[in-house]
């Protein structure tokens, strides 16, 4: 589509419509609370400092428009990747533009969407325009100070006097300390004691908390160098075949967002003791067109030591240290990663990368033989190279990856992202990972993680055929051709999942998602019986989901869920879910969520993933499964000049009896309490 200088003469029409838009501002944690809501499908804690400090810094000084390439734009995460392609292409044909209102004529941009990120950009005199001098990235910018404490009050058996089996008390406490001057400075230390870890005492007598992170990082400190890491620090490589420590989608009702583009080098400031580099790297550019990027990386890993005490069996990926035995194998090998990257990019159309990682053990790494394992990497040293590519053509966007390992073994993954019209769009994504091929910290698209043994085709689509409808589904189609971890033969997967959702702006969000995923699934049999070792076992779930603002400033939400798992072995299995929530958010200093949830399934197997409202910057997804009820009350308030403070208590109950945990973590209860406190100093 071509686009006409005719166009910009409407700008001025929509002025009023702007100013509508301007009003219902979204704030960056609301933003990533919709995805994580939506998509995490895995339960846990998460940390999304990264993306709530890009679109934290973008607020205070927005990203202009005509000078932003395609990889910070990508960063934001607020467009998919149709519709930051047309804007590029928008951008290319028009030779820039004169106003943010320009938004309304970019194909594929609806009214949602520029509402979204209103907030975080503009057109001239945005952050790209100024040349700061490093003591002013230093000596000015904004800083803040987080303490962070919670507990379940239950004492669990690892923690039982007089003879305590965990190292340290059942808090877990949390201390962090940001500086930042946009996108161009961050300055962080952060600190973190798991619960069961001592504090001060024992093992940690010297260190106190028992994982530290520290960095330091520039963007666009001058012409030449692009980006500077010291300390920790992230690094991503195309798809993530090779090395990918960003943040990506995988399936998930953003249906056609598929693909990675993280920034290559990026701060970091979670807590997470695995998922990083340590020690230093720098993007520079190499004329017009070109680009390279080098790391290094040391850093200690706890690791399960074997019974020589000369190798490990495997990597500790938990990060708790709170038995003898965990504490004897914490940093029991240092890892060096080592590697760099050349980017070829002629025009914003073409992107082409080679990239090299190397690694080395300080102990070597070998497994325990089992089948499923066969082709895991054992040794101290790998290597692997990947070449990697982006191109856009029309309406069409293509991106994929090719990777190799020392070892033997290749890897790629192909994907295109393709727009029908304004209203529709869709994404493929052919992956094959051979079930030889090796790599530590590979993170691409896919069924399984550690990108191997795995090839599938992915059908994803996006229709918005009116105003306020929303059609995603996508369909996955994947083989194992070797064991897995508990399969002992090859197996077939599918899997498909269909949202239609209803959207009144500022009023209601109301969605109806049916999924469905058939996959191998290992049985145990006694020994003689001739039982077929994998069956395919079904995993079925339906939501009905509604968001309403009961005024501007009250919000109620419900949400149902059904489902059911069915194997040969154990038949089906049936269970139920039903949530209610309010979210006050005035424009006074208190803000109150709260939940009231019960739920009943038949077994672990028929659980339901919800996310709760946590303190600020730590989302929580836990599953809900058995037959019980949950509940939590979450206070924040910001009266006090500078400072923000949170409280959060939440409480699981079971009703059919059932005690809460195993081993070191039984408490003999048949509830779970769960207490936390935030401060937050900001100045």
């Amino acid at each position: 589509m071509q686009f006409t200088p005719h166009l910009r003469a409407a700008a001025p029409l929509f002025c009023l419509l702007f100013a509508a838009l301007l009003s219902g501002q979204t704030e960056p944690e609301q933003l990533i609370e919709d995805v994580i809501a939506q998509d995490a499908g895995d339960g846990g804690e998460f940390t999304f400092n990264a993306t709530f400090e890009l679109l934290e810094a973008y607020a205070e000084r927005p990203l202009d428009l005509n000078k932003a390439d395609a990889e910070t734009l990508a960063a934001t995460y607020l467009l998919t990747p149709l519709q930051l392609d047309a804007l590029l292409r928008y951008r290319e044909q028009m030779n820039g533009l004169v106003s943010i209102y320009e938004l309304q004529a970019v194909p594929g941009l609806d009214l949602e969407t520029i509402r979204r990120i209103l907030p975080y950009v503009t057109v001239g005199g945005g952050l790209d325009d100024i040349n700061v001098p490093f003591k002013t990235l230093l000596t000015q910018g904004n800083r803040e100070l987080f303490l962070r404490a919670s507990r379940r009050l239950e004492t669990a058996r690892g923690y039982e006097e007089p003879d305590p089996r965990y190292a340290g008390d059942p808090w877990r406490t949390y201390v962090k300390y940001r500086q930042r001057y946009g996108t161009k400075l961050s300055l962080g230390l952060v600190a973190e004691k798991d619960p069961g870890e001592a504090f001060f005492r024992g093992s940690n007598r010297r260190r106190g908390f028992d994982f530290y992170s520290a960095h330091l990082f520039l963007r666009g400190l001058n012409r030449q160098v692009r980006a500077l890491a010291l300390g920790d620090f992230s690094v991503s490589f195309g798809q993530g075949l090779i090395l990918y420590t960003g943040f990506g989608f995988g399936k998930s009702s953003l249906t056609t967002s598929v693909a990675r583009r993280s920034p290559t080098l990026q701060p970091y400031a979670s807590v997470n003791e695995a998922s990083f580099m340590r020690g230093a790297g720098v993007t520079l550019a190499l004329g017009r067109h070109f680009e390279t990027t080098v790391f290094g990386s040391r850093r200690p890993r706890t690791a399960n030591i074997s019974s020589d005490s000369v190798s490990v069996t495997s990597l500790n990926l938990s990060g708790l240290n709170r038995t003898d035995n965990e504490i004897a194998d914490r940093n029991a090998l240092i890892q060096h990663s080592y590697g760099g990257s050349v980017r070829f990019t002629p025009s914003d159309r073409l992107q082409v990368s080679l990239n090299v990682l190397g690694e080395r053990l300080s102990r070597p790494l070998l497994r325990t033989p089992r089948p499923y394992n066969r082709f895991y990497f054992n040794g101290d040293r790998l290597h692997n190279v990947s070449l990697d590519y982006r191109y856009r053509w029309r309406n069409f966007s293509f991106f994929g990856e090719v990777a190799g390992a020392g070892g033997g073994g290749k890897a790629m993954l192909h994907g295109l992202n393709l727009g029908l019209d304004r209203r529709a769009e869709v994404a493929i994504v052919y992956r094959k990972y051979d079930r030889d091929y090796q790599a530590l910290s590979a993170q691409p698209f896919g069924e399984s993680s550690g990108g191997r043994n795995e090839e599938g085709i992915y059908l994803g689509l996006e229709v918005r055929p009116a105003t306020r409808w929303r059609i995603n589904a996508y369909y996955d189609l994947w083989r194992h051709d070797w064991l897995r971890f508990n399969i002992d033969g090859p197996s077939t997967g599918r899997e498909y999942r269909l949202r239609v959702n209803y959207t009144v702006k500022r009023r209601l969000d109301a969605y109806a998602e049916l999924r469905s995923e058939t996959k191998g699934h290992g049985i145990s049999a006694p020994p003689g019986t001739k039982i077929d070792p994998v069956v395919p076992r079904t995993r079925f779930q339906a939501r009905f989901h509604t968001g309403y603002k009961l005024t501007p400033a009250l919000e109620w939400r419900s949400r149902l869920d059904l489902g059911y798992t069915e194997d040969e072995a154990e038949g089906r299995q049936r269970g139920v879910m039903l949530f209610q929530d309010l979210h006050y958010r005035p424009l006074g200093p208190l803000s109150v969520s709260a939940r009231v949830a019960v739920f009943h399934t038949d077994s672990y197997d028929v659980r339901f993933y919800e996310y709760e409202n946590g303190l600020t910057y730590n989302a929580r997804v836990l599953p809900y499964y058995n037959e019980g009820g949950r509940s939590f009350l979450l206070l924040r308030y910001k009266g006090i000049r500078k400072l923000t403070v949170e409280a959060r208590v939440a409480q699981t109950r079971y009703f059919d009896g059932r005690t809460f945990g195993s081993g070191l973590e039984a408490t003999g209860k048949t509830w779970r309490t769960e207490v936390g406190g935030q401060v937050i100093w900001r100045w």
